[in-house]
């Protein structure tokens, strides 16, 4: 299968690493050092167990016009970042090209096949300008959520932390032929891709962890362990996700597990960094929109009171204020104790 693969960060690095070393034909789209890398040295994988898998020649170009047209191709990117790459994706495009959007937070064609009186909405806190379906087509869009957590050690070098899940679905829960090929594609590389009957219910999951410990995880610059582990912050934490659960039951999803549960599994991730905090660590923009703003926009629109969620999004916007316009300066983690009161003032 000719896949092309837009971003080589953490996760796309990760993906497209795998799907080369299963020996599909992978094309990465890269920019600036990661770029160079790629050309130079090829990807290398390290695994959970230090384990080093390395793809030496890869395929790497920094404009879409210079690949031709692929059976499938992956997007990951921030989702902030969808705007600018958007207008050159299509030059991939074939006939029956297949488009699976790996951003982590509500995607922009949410309300797309979706049914009900919200159906066809523009969420602005995931596509402000309006026109991310024009470039990005919902009808060639397979649904997918992003398990694995995976960190991009330095550039052409990923280390993947823990998990191996990709559920894939399409938009209007029908079962089709490009979903069970795309799974088999995706098992052939060790990876695990159930086809669902519901990929918004599974957006949800993944999103009820990632809109909690990623922000506080930048807030107080610890890890999963760190947050789950501390009696208040744990709490504030199960505060944010029962705010999010009313906001999605308003939407008719339902969650097939519990709060504590959920909070569980991600302890179990252990000492890991959120994508947040990394970035937050990087001075790079975080992805406070897709995770936190998109969630606050459909509280809005089904006129569910959220103020823990109000609240903290507010203080990730004042601190990556902060960093952006230089007055942060570097904090270190919080010890126990101090994570605890933190915690509490923040409820």
């Amino acid at each position: 299968m000719k896949i092309a693969i837009i971003g080589a960060g953490a996760i796309g690095g990760f993906v497209g690493a795998r799907l080369a070393l299963a020996g599909e034909d992978v094309t990465f789209v890269a920019r600036g050092a990661n770029l160079t890398a790629l050309r130079n040295r090829g990807i290398r994988l390290v695994s959970p167990e230090g384990e080093e898998r390395v793809v030496p020649r890869v395929r790497a170009i920094d404009r879409c016009q210079d690949a031709r047209a692929q059976d499938l191709v992956i997007v990951a990117v921030k989702a902030h970042q969808l705007g600018s790459i958007a207008p050159s994706v299509p030059l991939l495009f074939g006939e029956h090209t297949t488009l699976v959007t790996m951003q982590n937070g509500i995607p922009y064609w949410y309300f797309h096949r979706h049914g009900g009186d919200l159906a066809g909405t523009v969420l602005r806190s995931v596509d402000p300008q309006g026109n991310l379906a024009t470039w990005l087509p919902p009808e060639r869009v397979l649904g997918c959520v992003v398990y694995p957590a995976c960190e991009l050690v330095s550039p052409g070098i990923v280390r993947h932390v823990e998990g191996e899940r990709f559920p894939l679905g399409e938009l209007d829960g029908s079962t089709s032929e490009r979903a069970g090929r795309i799974a088999e594609t995706f098992v052939r590389a060790g990876l695990k891709a159930p086809v669902l009957d519901d990929i918004r219910c599974e957006i949800w999951l993944k999103l009820w962890g990632n809109l909690t410990f990623n922000p506080l995880s930048a807030l107080t610059r610890s890890t999963l362990a760190d947050i789950c582990r501390d009696p208040l912050t744990r709490e504030l934490a199960r505060a944010m996700m029962t705010e999010a659960q009313a906001v999605a039951h308003e939407l008719g999803v339902t969650f097939r597990v519990t709060i504590d549960k959920r909070i569980a599994g991600a302890e179990r991730v252990g000492a890991h960094k959120t994508s947040m905090l990394q970035d937050i660590e990087a001075g790079r923009q975080p992805e406070i929109e897709a995770l936190l703003g998109s969630v606050r926009e459909l509280a809005s629109l089904t006129r569910t009171h959220t103020p823990t969620l109000d609240a903290v999004y507010a203080l990730v916007c004042r601190l990556w204020a902060a960093i952006r316009d230089g007055k942060e300066a570097d904090v270190p983690p919080l010890p126990a104790g101090e994570l605890a009161a933190t915690g509490a003032a923040a409820a």
